[in-house]
């Protein structure tokens, strides 16, 4: 019993020790770790398919955001679906210029839709909600937040803000409609909760302008096994509106997951060229 118990207290100052060389041995390879309200959160650099260095957030094993590192890229999107978004919300100003489009985005992570918002969309008038202090604080000071509030004002002119909350909290209680909402708040596999259910669809459309838009990242496949999250959202979202599609991140390869932008609507013209039309 005595080996036992020294045996213990021996493995128990090893793992000690190891947790706290943990972040220093990151570090050393390039990766920062932070705690944050979902988990262990992990900071580090890559590159993307064309060579061009990004870096990326994981929260808890799960790709969360992802930015461009070299100077003059900080605001611009890394990743496909972002881009799939901003061309939506790019052509709604465009369809009602002379009059702010309102966004609502769900979730902040690296804040790399709204940093595009705020540089190049000057008539959005962009609301991101961020439950995690924690985050917002990453982002800032790692994904260029604090650089791009700096730049475009965006924070000082009203054009920009960031609120601390409950997305799904700030949405149902939110009394002044839309024109388009973000729903980039991801955990795991699945769209944020509620908001893959019909409840979810409903309260959406009830904050929605009229022809407001949709747009959420659905991280699943497209096709077969796996693609259940996108098939509940369609079939949510496709009572409410009139027109329903995604734009897929990998058209080729319709059974690899990936980071889908979900798109609904009751206007007409407002899907991308590229989406695959579910109705």
């Amino acid at each position: 019993m005595t080996e036992l118990i020294c045996a213990l207290l021996v493995l128990t100052v090893v793992c000690t020790v190891v947790l706290a060389l943990m972040p220093w041995a990151l570090r050393k390879r390039g990766v920062e770790m932070r705690r944050t309200k979902f988990g262990l959160t992990l900071i580090f650099e890559s590159e993307n398919l064309d060579g061009t260095p990004v870096r990326l957030l994981n929260v808890n094993g799960t790709f969360q955001s992802g930015c461009y590192v070299p100077d003059g890229l900080h605001f611009e999107l890394a990743c496909e679906y972002h881009r799939a978004m901003a061309g939506v919300i790019e052509g709604l100003a465009r369809r009602d210029a002379g009059r702010p489009v309102r966004v609502m985005v769900m979730g902040g992570g690296g804040y790399s839709l709204p940093k595009y918002l705020a540089a190049y969309v000057p008539a959005a008038r962009t609301d991101v909600v961020e439950v995690d202090p924690a985050i917002t604080a990453i982002a800032r000071e790692l994904f260029f937040l604090d650089e791009c509030l700096e730049k475009t004002g965006a924070e000082k002119d009203g054009r920009l803000r960031l609120l601390n909350d409950d997305a799904w909290a700030f949405v149902r209680a939110t009394s002044e409609p839309y024109d388009v909402i973000v729903n980039d708040a991801f955990s795991g596999r699945r769209p944020l909760g509620p908001l893959a259910s019909a409840e979810g669809a409903r309260v959406v459309r009830s904050r929605l302008a009229k022809d407001g838009v949709y747009l959420a990242n659905v991280r699943c496949a497209c096709e077969g096994r796996g693609s259940e999250p996108l098939r509940e959202v369609e079939e949510a979202f496709g009572r409410e509106f009139a027109h329903v599609g995604y734009v897929p991140e990998w058209p080729d390869e319709p059974e690899k997951p990936g980071n889908n932008a979900f798109v609904a609507t009751d206007a007409e013209g407002v899907l991308p060229a590229d989406a695959v039309v579910v109705r």
